[in-house]
C-alpha cells in the first residue's frame, strides 16, 4: 500500500460512523495518481465537510505528497 492511500483511508475511517464502509482504490498513471474514496451514503457529508473544507484539506495534503514524485494527485469522493 502506498502512503497516499494510507493517509486517505486512515483519515476517512476516523471521520465516518461506519469505518467498514470505507474503500480506497489507487489508480496510478504516467503523470497522475487518482485516489478513489468510497463511503456509505450516510457518511459522505462527514468526509466532504462543511463547504467542502475536509475534502479540500485532504486534497491539499495529497497534492503536497505527490510533489515528491512529481505526479499530480486527484481525490475523487464517490458514493
Amino acid at each position: 500500500m502506498s502512503q497516499l492511500r494510507d493517509v486517505v483511508e486512515i483519515t476517512a475511517k476516523s471521520l465516518v460512523d461506519n469505518p467498514n464502509g470505507v474503500n480506497v482504490v489507487e489508480i496510478e498513471g504516467e503523470k497522475t495518481i487518482v485516489i478513489e474514496l468510497r463511503v456509505d451514503k450516510a457518511d459522505i457529508g462527514k468526509v466532504i465537510g462543511k463547504q467542502g473544507r475536509i475534502a479540500r484539506a485532504l486534497r491539499t495534503i495529497l497534492s503536497a505528497m505527490g510533489r515528491k514524485t512529481n505526479k499530480r494527485v486527484v481525490l475523487e469522493i464517490l458514493e
